[in-house]
């Protein structure tokens, strides 16, 4: 995440909490508590409860009472409206993106993978998480559909920290994507294919979190 210098302490501090839930940093079913995050976040109480307030809106968190608040564990049942959400709407989003990403873009992506690459190969998680998540946004904001994306990137406060207790499971060499063939299909000016490579991406990577975290 980069901070700006010009926005308000209420959203900085709110960009900082979103990053800790979206990269796993605050695991699934982790009790945390307000005065904790006042700490971790170094940030006063009130931007704290604004953040935290924010996010619970979000799906993000739940409050447990006694100031407590926990990222929510995914069910069966989430991760069925995972599945449907995101194989709807992210085919869309590459598609659109494949129709309008010029030379510049396709390259900005292929440097965004080629960092995931090497994450992949030194086994570092938190570089893998962000960069797995940067490739994604950036299709997002090429798209230039500012209501897909949106709710595109909201489902991965859901679908994040799952994905960090997977990364932690099996390790990023146990990890795979489609990423070079959205790339290859989006060089040869086909916005079919690109769709089709990103919804074999999101299949195996929900598939992935249902069979280390769930058993299935």
């Amino acid at each position: 995440m980069t901070l700006q210098t010009n926005i308000p302490v209420h959203e900085v501090v709110y960009r900082k909490l979103r990053d800790l839930i979206l990269f796993g940093e605050i695991a699934p079913g982790q009790a945390v508590t307000i005065q904790g995050l006042v700490e971790r976040l170094d940030a006063g109480m009130t931007p704290v409860r604004e953040a935290i307030r924010r996010l619970t809106s979000e799906g993000a968190l739940n409050f447990q009472g006694n100031r407590r608040i926990i990222v929510p564990v995914l069910s069966d049942k989430n991760m069925t409206e995972l599945y449907f959400l995101r194989q709807t709407l992210e085919p869309r989003l590459i598609f659109l993106a494949a129709e309008r990403a010029g030379k510049e873009d396709i390259a900005r992506l292929t440097r965004i993978d080629s960092d995931l690459d090497r994450a992949i190969k030194t086994g570092d998680i938190n570089q893998y998480l962000r960069k797995n998540y940067q490739f994604h946004s950036e299709l997002y904001r090429l798209a230039d559909a500012p209501i897909l994306e949106a709710v595109a990137d909201s489902l991965w406060l859901r679908y994040g920290p799952s994905l960090r207790v997977v990364c932690g499971r099996v390790g990023t060499l146990g990890l795979t994507d489609q990423h070079k063939e959205t790339l290859a299909a989006m060089t040869a000016g086909n916005p079919q294919k690109a769709s089709e490579a990103i919804l074999a991406d999101v299949t195996q990577g929900i598939d992935q979190i249902k069979s280390s975290i769930m058993g299935k």
